[in-house]
């Protein structure tokens, strides 16, 4: 849809009707004034022709259009292009805790992980950016920001595990910073954890809330199995088990406009990475079009001194 970066200048158009007015208003009147001397000359030269004020009118109303073309332009009009769109800040956090050690997935939960989101990275356009943010006890960054996504897969391959807990919240404030950090862009989060929330000093509410002050669609996917996964033993011999928090990760996207996906096996998680890049909506991109204004202003005011100054005169 067209808009105009600055549509107050648009009112200064009201002034075009206002000196048309003026203009007939002062020619009416020398023509009066005109009439009340005798002299028959004076008042021919006075009146002029109808070919001589036709072109007056002329001549004035291209000036008008001319003013009327240049406020428009400094009113920074743009139009959204059919076929270009604009590119989206997509930004991974994933969870990299002790529990994404897990074989049930093969070979390990964070592996899998890793090449499912390589699947989305490949799928991403040429305008859009993409980040990854790693977390566990607390939360750190794994690649900045950036269009080139080949770089951005290099730095997901690096990815290590780590023996932590869970800080699902520093994760989300981290990425949605990262996501904010260029601005002018539809953002995107894409969160994957297979814990509770139980370590990091921002709480999964505070990072929903940090998301939508910064108008910022998450997207979240809980990894787990169909049955429970033995992650070890405590002191006493006690099966420890994979515990997924499913309630937070459903608040988190649905609270910020964006989906949950749950992922069961390798397979389930590729198609969920997939289905996640193909639905990334973007907008179409808005094109500055104030330049084609000054620019047909210019050629106005040209037609308008060639037919007041030309050689030939076009039009008596």
């Amino acid at each position: 849809m067209a808009g105009f970066d600055h549509p107050w200048v648009l009112l200064f158009l009201l002034s075009i009707p206002v000196l048309y007015l003026l203009y007939l208003r002062i020619t009416q009147k020398k023509k009066q004034h005109a009439m009340k001397f005798s002299h028959l000359g004076f008042v021919k030269s006075a009146l002029g022709n109808k070919k001589t004020s036709r072109r007056q009118l002329l001549l004035f109303v291209l000036s008008l259009l001319a003013i009327a073309l240049m406020i428009i332009g400094f009113a920074d009009p743009h139009i959204p292009l059919k076929q270009t769109k604009e590119g989206v800040n997509v930004v991974l956090v994933m969870d990299v805790s002790g529990s994404m050690q897990a074989t049930d997935y093969k070979p390990s939960r964070l592996e899998a992980a890793k090449r499912s989101a390589e699947i989305l990275l490949k799928s991403l356009k040429s305008k859009d950016y993409a980040g990854i943010v790693i977390f566990e006890s607390g939360a750190t960054t794994a690649a900045y920001l950036s269009p080139y996504k080949d770089r951005v897969i290099q730095k997901l391959r690096a990815i290590k595990p780590r023996q932590g807990r869970t800080a699902i919240g520093d994760g989300l404030s981290m990425g949605i910073d990262m996501a904010s950090s260029i601005p002018n862009k539809k953002k995107v989060v894409i969160l994957l954890s297979d814990g509770v929330n139980n370590a990091g000093v921002i709480s999964p509410q505070e990072a929903i809330q940090f998301a939508k002050m910064n108008r910022i669609q998450v997207n979240t996917i809980g990894l787990g199995s169909n049955g429970k996964v033995v992650l070890g033993y405590d002191w006493f011999g006690n099966p420890q088990y994979a515990d997924l928090d499913e309630a937070t990760l459903k608040a988190i996207a649905s609270q910020t406009g964006g989906k949950y996906y749950k992922s069961v096996d390798s397979h389930t998680l590729e198609e969920i990475y997939k289905n996640i890049g193909q639905n990334i909506k973007r907008e179409k991109e808005e094109t500055n079009i104030k330049d084609w204004f000054f620019l047909a202003a210019l050629l106005l005011l040209l037609v308008q001194l060639y037919l007041r100054y030309g050689g030939k005169r076009i039009i008596q």
